[in-house]
């Protein structure tokens, strides 16, 4: 190929054509031959004769030698700049040189390639339509679409402030021929407040222990709670068809007691259920844990009617006329109490509005006085006093242990059995979950046994919401609720009834949970205690 780099021509010289050639002994390169759109090159010819410039031009180039002065004639100058355009127009003819490289005399071509590649992008501009403004028509239609929009955000947000009470009500069951058949309806009540889902949370990040070795576990106990909260009129319509939702109308929820009692009991309750799953765990253990009952202490009297804001009681029990909170009952139609377990058998002998005797003590002085018995609220056949008993049971640990369960402000006590399985884990090797997360609720007897709690479908709802795939509950909840509850989860959460503990821990090793060492032998230094 002959194909020179790009030199400023020198006095005496002129520009010479160079152009791709392709020899027996130089294969086409795809990349040559593609190449874009042709360089045109030129080099200074070191020749200084017209024959030299013959040999390496041919008949291209139209030479004419350059004065020996140097000075070209006019007609020199008009020649060497028509030869120097015929040079460039010929070189767009070519293709661009990649190497400078000359073909030798002896190799013949055997082609001759020249390519012009066009690289520039057509552009097509598109025609845009002419944008119209809507006629008359169209707006005459805008303004009610506009004002129903409008209107429809308005009901929403007076929806969203209005009380559930203008336009929710509910009848509960008082009286059922089966579990699932009921047989007389309650008087209509207004629907104020609803129990919905909250939490389902481990235990163990709450627990502390000192003393004794712990073990860790793979799995993990959870423990359930659920919020009662006022309903709004658009908060009712949303959730009244959810089965995780339950309407309460105000005396579901605050039948004998203010919120602010209910408050105070939820903590008592709460503080209750973490004592006693201390000493059923540890007795269940073998540890020396005692319980001692205490007396009989009011803790509040049970409120009959509330005020309208719910704030206070305007009407309490007959007894709220004698008693008061604080006050240790000794005696109660003359027969001596101990503890609150003393009441249920004098009270059986006795109907609501029968009037008997009963001593107290306050302030550290004696005092006697006459009151009024009752119905229960929740069960117009037994007869109570009318008061809430203060927990003043008395439980002693071993003297290096000691147990912390950080509860914050949750109420209730409807965590035992959680609190209990949970220490039981902690305090015995092997894993008691099989490594599996397990939800339970229930409350804890003293003896083991679990309790009934409220709003289990809410909690079923928490416990498929947090991904647990088991959720054991309490036996005694009744067969209607525990199919709501299997309603609320379907087949992603396996719900166990289990009546007492070691239910609960057979339920954890058919799971692939491990056993806790063997029950050591119980005591019968205690007694349970059951509200009057």
């Amino acid at each position: 190929m002959s194909c020179q780099r790009d030199f400023t021509p020198a006095r005496g010289h002129f520009f010479s054509m160079c152009e791709r050639v392709i020899t027996t002994h130089d294969a086409p390169n795809a990349m040559i031959v593609a190449a874009i759109i042709p360089v045109t090159t030129a080099m200074v010819l070191p020749a200084t004769s017209a024959q030299t410039l013959r040999h390496h031009c041919g008949r291209r180039c139209n030479v004419t030698p350059a004065s020996s002065t140097g000075n070209p004639t006019l007609a020199r100058l008009g020649n060497m700049a028509r030869d120097g355009l015929a040079v460039a127009l010929a070189g767009l003819r070519h293709p661009a040189a990649t190497k400078p490289r000359m073909a030798r005399t002896a190799i013949q071509a055997v082609a001759m390639v020249s390519s012009l590649v066009d690289t520039q992008e057509t552009i097509v501009i598109e025609q845009r339509e002419e944008v119209r403004s809507p006629g008359r028509r169209n707006l005459y239609w805008a303004v009610p679409l506009a004002v129903i929009g409008i209107l429809g955000i308005i009901a929403v947000a007076v929806a969203g402030v209005l009380p559930s009470t203008l336009v929710a009500s509910k009848r509960d069951c008082v009286k059922r021929e089966t579990a699932s058949v009921c047989a007389e309806e309650g008087s209509l009540e207004k629907v104020q407040f609803a129990i919905v889902p909250a939490d389902a949370q481990p235990v163990e990040p709450r627990l502390s222990i000192e003393g004794p070795r712990t073990y860790g576990s793979n799995g993990q106990l959870l423990f359930v709670t659920v919020r009662s909260p006022e309903l709004s009129m658009l908060e009712w319509w949303v959730g009244r068809d959810n089965p995780a939702v339950d309407p309460k109308s105000y005396g579901d929820l605050y039948a004998t007691e203010t919120p602010q009692q209910q408050t105070v009991r939820g903590q008592r309750d709460m503080r209750t259920a973490k004592e006693t799953a201390e000493y059923v765990a540890l007795k269940r253990l073998g540890f020396d844990a005692k319980l001692t009952p205490g007396e009989v202490v009011i803790d509040q009297l049970v409120c009959l009617k509330a005020s309208d804001d719910g704030k206070s009681c305007e009407q309490s029990a007959p007894s709220d006329q004698v008693l008061d909170p604080g006050d240790t009952l000794s005696k109660l139609d003359g027969v001596p109490l101990s503890v609150v377990d003393d009441l249920g058998p004098i009270l059986a002998k006795h109907k609501p509005g029968d009037k008997v005797q009963v001593e107290y003590e306050r302030d550290g002085k004696t005092a006697t006085g006459e009151i009024e018995l009752i119905a229960a609220p929740d069960e117009p056949t037994r007869t109570i006093v009318g008061f809430v008993p203060g927990d003043t049971a008395q439980i002693s640990l071993p003297s290096d242990v000691k147990i912390n369960i950080d509860t914050e402000s949750i109420g209730g006590p409807s965590a035992g059995l959680a609190f209990t399985l949970t220490l039981i884990d902690q305090l015995s090797p092997g894993d008691l979950t099989g490594g599996r997360r397990v939800a339970v609720t229930g409350t804890i007897g003293i003896n083991g046994e679990v309790g009934a709690i409220g709003g289990l479908s809410s909690k079923a709802s928490a416990v498929l919401q947090s991904g647990a795939k088991y959720f054991l509950v309490p036996t005694a909840q009744g067969p209607e609720d525990i199919a709501h509850a299997r309603e609320v989860v379907g087949d992603d959460v396996e719900i166990i009834p289990v009546s007492t503990l070691d239910e609960a821990l057979a339920a954890l090793q058919r799971l692939g949970g491990e056993a806790p060492p063997a029950a050591a032998t119980p005591t019968t230094d205690v007694a349970t205690t059951t509200a009057p």
